[in-house]
């Protein structure tokens, strides 16, 4: 039965298959999954307590623990709770675009807001053994793995048959949202790391990481947005919301991808060269101190 406001269905053959082609309104719902409520109330409290502590230890409370870093981690479980269990979850099952932006915000916008978040002071507890974790990992602890797993996961999902089980089976699209997180998190670790590691980037190490991986993932984005047909077989049989067809709906993906590798490598750049001369500054006024001493 056809709701009130519904544009009539209207199907087409292409690429050897009918294609639904009806203009359905979305359904809009909060997932609000246990699991992920209570680990992102789990990861507030405990940062806010460590931060809090730091606040009232700390004669530097400015650089130690300034409020913008608490508004960044708190971003970060914001984007977190978007991705997961607002609309966006809901609709990335109807729209292949969505769902680009659900992938994005936990490849991404999660770990950067995340990692931003904390400062050496804050992660005092945990140095040593995020030090002792980086010499037991060898050669996965290293800037190579790092973006050869980052451009592995996002292009290994991205294959028909991966995507499509992932949308169909629950376990398997935890796995796969796990697996972004997780890929996420150590590149850009590599780049916004708080604490001093033996693998950190530096000027040209950091545009040469960053190139390398964005230009994989964006060629990605580029082909799904040009692709002569529409690829993933679940998005071509659903049931199309607001009329827009499974062709359209992939392009709209890819264009968001590779838009957005460029967006985030470009700020990320900037960033990285204005902390670089912030450093350059402060080893520069040590020397200075050194001397006159």
């Amino acid at each position: 039965m056809r709701r009130a406001g519904d544009a009539p269905a209207r199907e087409i053959r292409g690429a050897g298959r009918w294609e639904n082609l009806a203009a359905m309104s979305p359904k809009l719902s909060w997932t609000l999954q246990p699991e992920v409520v209570a680990g992102v109330a789990i990861a507030a409290a405990v940062y806010v307590g460590r931060w809090r502590r730091v606040r009232l230890t700390s004669s530097r409370v400015g650089s130690d623990a300034p409020a913008w870093r608490l508004c960044c981690f708190f971003g970060s479980l914001t984007l977190a709770l978007v991705a997961l269990v607002s609309p966006v979850d809901a609709l990335a099952d109807q729209l292949f675009f969505m769902h680009m932006v659900q992938h994005m915000l936990l490849l991404d916008l999660v770990p950067i807001f995340a990692i931003l978040g904390f400062t050496k002071v804050i992660l005092r507890p945990v140095t040593r053994d995020l030090h002792r974790l980086e010499q037991r990992a060898g050669v996965l602890a290293q800037p190579a793995f790092a973006v050869l797993l980052y451009v592995a996961v996002i292009w290994s999902w991205h294959v028909p048959e991966a995507y499509d089980l992932a949308l169909r089976r629950p376990a398997v699209h935890a796995l796969e949202h796990a697996g972004l997180l997780v890929a996420g998190s150590l590149y850009w670790w590599h780049l916004l790391a708080p604490i001093r590691s033996r693998f950190r980037l530096h000027g040209m190490g950091a545009v040469v990481y960053m190139a390398s991986t964005k230009l994989f993932v964006g060629a990605l984005g580029m082909g799904l947005a040009f692709a002569p047909a529409a690829l993933y077989p679940y998005y071509v049989h659903h049931a199309r919301v607001w009329g827009i067809s499974a062709a359209d709906d992939q392009a709209m993906a890819g264009l968001i991808m590779a838009v957005e590798q460029s967006l985030v490598m470009g700020i990320a750049l900037v960033v990285l060269f204005v902390r670089a001369l912030t450093e350059s500054e402060r080893e520069q006024r040590r020397r200075e101190r050194y001397e006159l001493a």
